[in-house]
This record gives structure tokens, C-alpha cells and sequence, in this order.
């Protein structure tokens, strides 16, 4: 008979074939070069700070590009309605010429009575301090707290500070420091006004290049945004100059009637104050009202008044007739940007703060909020 062959077992070879192609696929664990990752963010690192290094430098240089950009993107609507009526070039040599005229014509018109104004009211300061010490306010408030603060002798010293040349040119850094602030003011307004007219005349081919950049089934509502955001941007300028010049003149006018001292200097600084949203008209009528104080308390508190009556006129008549057609933005966003864009950038910040909010908006509601409507 036949015996039944054993079965073979299998090999013992094959678990060990299976691991040896296990680890073949696996590849060689992985080596971390400390070094090397520290190396690297190292040089992250330094070149963060020399980037950091690098715009703070150029601060100035960034800020006089921003400033100009801004004015170009406000004279642009003009630029573009006259634009319907003769060719580019013409309408922008035709704005440009007008902004010129318009600076050139206040320098020889306001500045020349604002020195003469501001030399009278220097020369006659100490009349000025006496006619305020004796006034019936400050006897009567002398007579008020005499006990606790010597009003006379306050204001006596605050006008021999100020009498003092060497007192003013210590305030403002020395002599050298004053010099080197105007001249670098005027040569900074020069290369604002320069650069502003370089970004007129490229403005649409400067828009061109930034759409090259967008893919180019987004081009079109890319541009259509951007459009938008510009136009926003120029009509805000265009209205708070509009703002400005309107609290200038009626400051003149209001100002030379109530006999207030060197009404022109005022008017200039309700002008300049009112550049600036939402604080500025208070700023500068504070300013005014003080000085005001110098010529009669009755003289302040007339000015007093009526500023008090035209930030309500601005404010719930003016301004919204003004801005709403510029930018729509909501009261409470028009606040906290105004604050959160002085409190980082100063009067610059302030300036841009309200543009700034209005193109978020503008982005939220073309962008974001068609993005959460749409159905998957």
C-alpha cells in the first residue's frame, strides 16, 4: 500500500520575504535636522526685521505716495466728467492747472493777510493779555476762586511765555528743527502735488496692470469693484473739501462780523480743522473759541454759540446731504473708524479711516455676502 506522503509545511522564508518588502515600501524613517529648521527660521526671522527696517525708512516717502494717490483718486471724478466733453490729456492738464491756480491764488490772497493778522495780534499780545486781565469775566471769576488760584497772575505768565521768542522755538525743537519742518513741508508738497499728477494722467493704465494680475474669468467683477472703490474714494475727497470750504467761508464771514481777532487766521484754521472727520470742526472751534477769549469773553461766548449751532447744521443737515452721495457709511462705523484711523495714523490716518471703512463695506456687500447667498 501506498503510505500518504507528509505534507510539506511552507517555508519559514516567506514572513520573513513579506517584512523584508514591508520595510522596502516603507522607505528609511525620517531624519530631523534641527539645524537646519532652526537655520532657516533664523533668516525668516532677519529678513522679517529688514523688511520691517526697510518700510520704516521709506515712511515718509510710503506717506507721500498714499497722500498723493488719495488726491489723484479724488480729482479723478472731475477728471472723468470733463472727460465726456474733450479728450483725457485735455481734462487733465485742465483739473490739475484749476488745483494750482486754486493753492497759488489762496498763497497770495489768505497767506499774506494771515502774516499780517498773526504779526498784529503778536505785536499787540501783551494790550491784548492786559485788556483780558481787567475784563469783567476775570474780575468776577478772580472773585469767584481768589482763594485758590490767582487768575491774574495765571494769565500774566501764560502771556509772558508766550511773549517769549525763545519759549515759542523751544516748543517747536529750536530754531534748526522749525527751519528744517518747513522746508521739509514745502518739499514735500512739492513732491505731493508731482506725484499726485503722475497718478492722474496713469491712473487707468496703473488699474490695467492691477487687472492683469486677477485670473481672467474674475477680471470683469474684479474691475467692476475696484471701479467702485475708487469712485468711493474720490467722491469722499470731493465732499469733506466741500465740508471744509463751507465751515471756512461762513467762519470769515461769521468771525469778522462779531469783530473776533485776525478772523482770516481763524477762518484758515476752520478750514484746515474741518479736513479732518468727525473731530476736526470741534477741534478747530475750540481753537477759535479760546482765542476769541483774548478780544472779550463776550466775543468767545457768541462764537461759542454759534459753533455749537453749525456742528448741528453739519452734522444732521450737511454732512448727509454731502457724504451719503460720496460714501454710505453707517454713523456708528463712521465713528470707530475715525478713532481707531487717528489713533494709529494721527490726522492721516483720520483722513483715510472713513474710505477705508466705505471700500470694506463695499467689498462685504458685492463679495462676501453674494458668496453666502449663493446655493450650492
Amino acid at each position: 500500500m501506498f503510505k500518504k506522503k507528509p505534507h510539506r509545511q511552507q517555508s519559514v522564508a516567506a514572513p520573513t520575504a513579506d517584512l523584508a518588502l514591508t520595510e522596502d515600501t516603507v522607505g528609511p524613517g525620517v531624519h530631523v535636522n534641527a539645524f537646519r529648521i532652526g537655520l532657516v527660521g533664523g533668516l525668516g526671522v532677519l529678513l522679517s526685521l529688514l523688511i520691517g527696517g526697510i518700510v520704516t525708512q521709506l515712511s515718509t516717502v510710503l506717506i507721500y505716495i498714499g497722500v498723493a494717490l488719495f488726491l489723484a483718486l479724488g480729482l479723478d471724478p472731475l477728471v472723468s466728467w470733463l472727460e465726456k466733453r474733450m479728450p483725457r490729456p485735455l481734462a487733465i492738464v485742465i483739473v490739475f492747472a484749476a488745483v494750482i491756480l486754486v493753492f497759488v491764488g489762496l498763497a497770495f490772497a489768505v497767506i499774506p493777510i494771515v502774516v499780517n493778522q498773526a504779526s498784529y495780534f503778536i505785536t499787540n499780545f501783551s494790550d491784548i493779555v492786559d485788556q483780558v486781565t481787567h475784563s469783567d469775566f476775570v474780575t468776577g471769576l478772580q472773585g469767584l476762586i481768589g482763594n485758590f488760584v490767582d487768575v491774574n497772575k495765571a494769565i500774566q505768565d501764560a502771556g509772558s511765555f508766550f511773549q517769549d521768542p525763545n519759549n515759542l522755538l523751544a516748543l517747536g525743537g529750536g530754531l534748526l528743527a522749525v527751519g528744517t519742518g518747513i522746508a521739509s513741508g514745502a518739499t514735500g508738497g512739492v513732491i505731493v502735488l508731482i506725484l499726485t499728477l503722475y497718478f492722474l494722467a496713469s491712473l487707468r493704465s496703473m488699474k490695467k496692470v492691477t487687472y492683469r494680475f486677477v485670473p481672467a474669468n474674475k477680471r470683469a467683477s474684479f474691475a467692476s469693484l475696484t471701479d467702485d472703490i475708487t469712485g468711493a474714494v474720490g467722491r469722499y475727497v470731493v465732499g469733506q473739501i466741500g465740508l471744509a470750504a463751507i465751515n471756512g467761508v461762513l467762519s470769515l464771514i461769521f468771525l469778522s462780523i462779531i469783530g473776533a481777532p485776525a478772523p482770516a487766521l481763524l477762518a484758515f484754521v476752520a478750514f484746515l480743522a474741518s479736513l479732518v472727520p468727525l473731530v476736526g470742526t470741534l477741534s478747530g472751534s475750540i481753537i477759535i473759541v479760546l482765542v476769541c477769549l483774548f478780544a472779550s469773553p463776550i466775543t468767545a461766548l457768541v462764537a461759542a454759540i454759534y459753533y455749537v449751532v453749525y456742528m448741528q447744521v453739519e452734522a444732521y443737515f450737511l454732512s448727509p446731504r454731502i457724504m451719503n452721495r460720496a460714501v454710505s457709511v453707517p454713523g456708528a462705523i463712521v465713528v470707530i473708524a475715525a478713532v481707531a484711523g487717528g489713533t494709529l495714523g494721527s490726522v492721516l490716518g483720520a483722513l483715510v479711516a472713513i474710505p477705508i471703512a466705505a471700500s470694506a463695506i463695499i467689498i462685504v456687500q458685492k463679495v462676501v455676502f453674494p458668496k453666502q447667498d449663493a446655493k450650492v
